[in-house]
């Protein structure tokens, strides 16, 4: 072993060996610079100006923008769409040339030789609270966010002050209410601006989330936060309304009120209701417990944003109109996608409470080690979609991929009888009427890391809890095969940290068929595996016998024509920017078409209708335009898409055969270091320690996987281990590949 350590970085030996890495041209290389330029400056210059638009300066260039464009085509609502959506959308379009020119680059592997360094996005600084682990670069953002607050409600408050003196009101009783209700409509223009980003990270295969490289359980968090901060605002500008009319004896008249000309109040008291239901029903100790009720309340986006407009016309809508209009092209993507049903190649139901499913899947539909997919089973239910990471690596096969799944609630459990009441009746019939019984799945994704960052790691740490260890079979798997290849794969030090309750989930490791992969792997990659059975003193198997985890019902219902749809916006780059970019024109030729033939000549000029209209062009260009695009990438996913059942999907459930008898043969005999200890968890200061002294002054790449006390664990050991590091010592980089709506 000390001879391994000794050895240089595996595929890099020489300098030399990274010109094959460089295949991109310097005109590609250029671009994309170019590109990222751009991109970063039009969102500063956007931040910069709506942080600065409380002051009196920036607040009277935009009243000039505004009577500015008033005569135009598309009106005042031009002009907030020109200010707070056309950067958004400028940026998104630059991000799918920013794609499509850097195409399937090879991971970004950093040369021999140089020192480690800390980075912002893998650095914890807050490991425990209610916002959960968080990186300097998230706390940064945080940060930003809530100066931005501040700063907007103290400046706010100052212009209110000054205003209150223009309405010479006499009485003290009117002054308060007016006075509250300025702060209201304050806090709603904050709100506002807090909306603008809400749907932007819920929109799973974003072009936009891609091209930056957040992939979509880390955006799930953000907008969870930002969830919590947009409601909290709109609850408040709500509130002063509410308390300033009844100071003033006006209340149920004006929570009633539909004012034609100006804000309708009604529409926004039941967007506000609805919006209160979704937060109440999403906060952490509802969502837990009763997942369905948060799901099921969730669907009120529609209400929420539809009452929204209603309540302030077009004109104010288009400042959060952009974000709102990606999330609905995502999600008619992501709609027909999910109607089609996919062949399940094999099912597989292991005693120790888990479930193998192998879905079939295009060979163009490309994914890596880091993914994730949405499973539904509509034997089990129409409605439910549960988020489950990948156990195959992309190059086990490009026609299917496997995932792992814990039998923990309903759901899981009513799966896990249909497979065992499937195996039964495979075993009992004929192979004939064999192909008439199945389980029917739908699947959205895959979505996840645009980029393999496990691979950019020379020495990498894995740390799972249970079924956590998923993820990182397809990582173990995906480095093997690169090594086998000899394609750009950096790590040679790997440590898998493993806790698992009861000691029938170890065969769970042996799914991944190492010696079959990558023939003597531990001649050229150093793989240490330390796993703590917390539940047991001791071993409950004696040593030789096969355990009796292996022991698992299976059904193989075979291939029958039924991929994964490649329908998605992580699919096919350029179909995703056509779809992205043709969408977008149709709703800017919708708009102006209907301001032409109709707005202008009528002389329309109810706030709440047109809002309506609005909503109505964004979806007719969502449907229009966009589904004639879906429907001619259907048209040529279907023209490319092989037609015969793919050798390489049969061969994997032959491969789980193989395993399987292969386990029974040489359990015990794996040729990688596996401590099993019982009785005890992991002592993460000790592990640490021990691999940053033997490892040496290098960059250690952390992946977490399981529950939310594991990751805060792991991150604050990863944060003490560099806040007292000393000279030329090892750099910890957390990283969590952990879900949790």
């Amino acid at each position: 072993m000390g001879e391994l350590l000794s050895q240089e970085p595996l595929l890099l030996k020489k300098d030399d060996e990274f010109d094959y890495l460089n295949k991109t041209t310097l005109l590609a290389s250029s671009t994309k610079l170019i590109l990222k330029v751009v991109m970063w400056v039009t969102f500063i210059t956007w931040a910069a100006f709506i942080f600065l638009l409380p002051t009196k300066f920036t607040n009277e260039l935009f009243g000039t923008i505004v009577r500015a464009t008033k005569g135009s085509i598309f009106g005042t609502a031009g002009s907030t769409s020109l200010i707070f959506s056309f950067p958004i959308i400028m940026i998104v379009f630059l991000a799918i040339i920013l794609l499509v020119v850097g195409g399937e680059d090879q991971p970004q592997i950093k040369k021999a030789g140089k020192g480690p360094n800390f980075r912002l996005w893998t650095f914890p600084v807050l490991v425990d609270g209610p916002f959960g682990v968080v990186t300097a670069a998230e706390m940064i953002g945080v940060i930003i966010f809530s100066v931005y607050i501040v700063w907007a409600v103290v400046m706010y408050s100052i212009q209110n002050v000054d205003l209150l003196s223009l309405y010479h009101l006499p009485d003290m009783k009117e002054r308060s209410g007016k006075l509250l209700e300025l702060t209201g409509l304050r806090f709603g223009f904050i709100g506002l601006i807090c909306l603008a980003f809400l749907f932007l990270p819920v929109a799973r295969g974003s072009v936009l989330l891609r091209a930056i490289d957040i992939p979509f359980e880390h955006a799930t968090r953000y907008h969870v936060w930002l969830g919590h901060l947009t409601m909290a605002i709109f609850s408040l500008h709500g509130l002063f309304y509410i308390i300033g009319w009844a100071i003033q004896g006006r209340l149920l008249e004006e929570l009633v009120g539909w004012k034609n000309i100006g804000i309708a109040n009604l529409p926004g008291v039941i967007s506000l209701l609805a919006g209160l239901l979704m937060w109440v029903t999403s906060l952490p100790g509802v969502r837990r417990n009763n997942f369905e009720l948060f799901f099921y309340t969730h669907q009120l986006y529609v209400v929420f944003v539809v009452f929204l407009a209603l309540h302030v016309g077009d004109f104010v809508f288009m400042m959060a109109g952009a974000g709102i209009f990606l999330f609905m092209l995502d999600r008619f993507l992501r709609f027909f996608q999910s109607r089609k049903t996919v062949d399940i190649l094999s099912a597989t139901c292991f005693p120790c409470g888990t479930i193998e499913l192998v879905i079939s899947k295009p060979a163009n539909l490309h994914y890596n080690a880091l993914g994730w997919i949405f499973l539904q089973i509509r034997e089990l239910s129409w409605l439910q979609w549960h988020p489950f990471s990948v156990s195959s690596s992309p190059l086990d096969g490009k026609h299917h991929l496997a995932i792992l799944i814990k039998v923990l609630g309903d759901w899981t459990e009513k799966l896990k009888g249909n497979i065992l009441n499937l195996s039964v009746e495979q075993s009992e019939t004929e192979p004939l009427l064999q192909h008439n019984r199945k389980i029917t799945a739908s699947v959205e994704g895959p979505y996840g890391h645009e980029s393999p960052y496990h691979l950019t790691y020379e020495n990498l740490i894995l740390v799972a809890g249970g079924i956590g260890i998923s993820p990182f079979l397809a990582i173990l798997s995906d480095i093997l095969h690169r090594i086998n290849d000899s394609s750009p794969c950096l790590p040679r030090n790997i440590l898998i940290v493993w806790a698992i309750k009861n000691s029938d989930e170890l065969p769970l490791l042996e799914t991944v068929d190492m010696e079959a992969i990558c023939p003597l792997f531990s001649d050229k990659l150093n793989l240490e595996i330390q796993t703590y059975v917390t539940r047991e003193s001791q071993p409950s198997l004696e040593e030789g016998k096969t355990p009796k985890a292996m022991h698992h019902s299976s059904i193989s219902p075979g291939f029958n024509g039924c991929q994964m749809s490649g329908l998605v916006g992580t699919g096919h780059v350029v179909w995703s920017g056509v779809y992205v970019i043709v969408s977008t024109i149709g709703f800017v030729i919708t708009v102006a078409l209907l301001d032409i033939f109709y707005i202008n000549p009528f002389n329309i000029t109810y706030w709440w209708y047109k809002g309506l209209l609005l909503i109505g062009c964004m979806t007719a260009s969502v449907l229009i335009f966009g589904g004639l695009v879906i429907a001619l990438w259907h048209l040529w996913e279907r023209k490319t898409s092989s037609k015969e059942e793919p050798q390489d999907a049969t061969k994997k459930v032959d491969i789980l055969q193989q395993n399987e008898a292969s386990l029974h043969r040489n359990f015990g005999d794996a040729r990688y270091v596996n401590n099993i200890r019982y009785g005890q968890r992991p002592d993460f200061q000790e592990i640490f320690g021990s691999h940053a002294k033997s490892w040496g002054s290098v960059d250690i790449g952390v992946i977490v996987c399981g529950p939310p006390t594991l990751q805060s664990s792991v991150a604050k050991e990863c944060r003490s281990q560099n806040l007292k590091r000393r000279g030329h010592q090892a750099i910890f980089h957390f990283n969590s590949h952990s879900f949790d709506l």
